[in-house]
């Protein structure tokens, strides 16, 4: 049948869909380790995340946590960093790490093929990881220069001073590093850090994609003599917000736009009125429909885009505003944000 481009196509409702997920597989390694788990797609292809609590809540000094996460990659004791990342690129995969407030990951993604030969790269770099001293230095020097670039962008700055302002600068939500922080970490930091969170772990597994039929077996195999079931407390942080309500902040007397950041604390996802905010804030800022993008974007023309999000924190949270503007523009855009709370 030959598509008739001339002819415009029926408009469904969205209701009329019926878009089903295949049911999350939950299964336990036999250290009692989660793995929950998706099998479905029709290319041959996996991603497997590794979630550690081993996020900044759970460090002692600034930067311990997300540097521990950045360097596992970075050599073992018998691989250097490029022998690792050359055996990860022959195989086409692709692995990357991220740290978050409570949480540490580290996701790969390969040709489901492949797992069998990726998975024990991944196991090497989670019980052997050595932080090689020239790579710390390097992460030193690069994030140094990367913060010294970024404090000259009003976004940066202006969403680094809004979670100071909400959960204080001691909290791990609010906290901020310098070049001080950087310097001032040292190797045996890392090592310790990664004995507590990595070694003796609380990791959650999570895959999707079209698993091979041995996946559970595999990840037994690789995983399941581990550690990866510690039951870790909680760490509970003291709010310390700033009283101050309204501030004003010039980083860069030369710039012409500006950074607009509203915020305040409202409850996390656990709350039962979470779903119908979700729905809320969708229709006040969560889409290009939105209307902030209406009426901020598309009639008063001082952005080119503003949204609101709920930041997503397992003990405290906040709804948040945020765009960039010109500097000219930007206490009318915080008014007309305003009008559109009225609304």
């Amino acid at each position: 049948m030959t598509l008739d481009r001339r002819a415009a196509p029926d408009i469904k409702d969205a209701v009329e869909y019926n878009l089903t997920l295949k049911p999350c597989i939950l299964h336990y390694l036999k250290n009692d380790a989660p793995v929950y788990y998706i099998n479905d797609g029709t290319e041959e292809v996996s991603m497997i995340e590794f979630v550690f609590s081993a996020g900044n809540n759970y460090e002692n000094k600034n930067l311990v946590a997300g540097a521990t996460n950045y360097l596992i990659k970075n050599g073992t004791s018998r691989k250097t960093a490029l022998a690792i990342n050359e055996q990860i690129d022959y195989y086409g995969a692709f692995v990357n790490r991220s740290c978050h407030n409570e949480t540490a990951v580290i996701t790969l993604h390969c040709l489901s093929k492949h797992l069998k030969e990726v998975l024990p790269i991944i196991r090497e770099l989670i019980t052997d990881s050595i932080f090689p001293q020239e790579e710390l230095e390097i992460f030193q020097q690069n994030s140094i220069q990367k913060l010294s670039v970024n404090l000259r962008k009003c976004d940066f700055v202006a969403q680094r001073l809004i979670d100071k302002y909400l959960y204080g600068e001691q909290h791990p939500y609010g906290r901020m590093s310098d070049a001080a922080d950087l310097n001032a970490l040292t190797r045996e930091e890392l090592e310790l850090f990664f004995k507590q969170y990595y070694l003796d772990s609380k990791c959650r597994i999570f895959a999707a994609g079209k698993l091979p039929a041995d996946f559970e077996s595999l990840l037994d195999q690789h995983f399941g003599d581990l550690t990866m079931n510690v039951n870790q407390p909680e760490v509970i942080h003291n709010l310390s917000p700033e009283k101050t309500k309204k501030f004003r902040i010039s980083n860069d007397e030369n710039g012409v736009q500006g950074a607009v950041r509203l915020g305040r604390h409202f409850p996390n996802r656990h709350h039962p009125d979470f779903k119908k905010v979700l729905v809320l804030n969708v229709l006040f800022g969560g889409y290009f429909g939105s209307r902030l993008m209406t009426n901020i974007r598309e009639d008063k023309g001082y952005t080119y885009g503003i949204h609101s999000y709920l930041e997503n924190h397992t003990q405290e949270s906040a709804w948040v505003v945020s765009t960039e503007a010109g500097k000219d523009v930007c206490e009318d855009t915080i008014s007309e944000v305003f009008k559109e709370m009225q609304i």
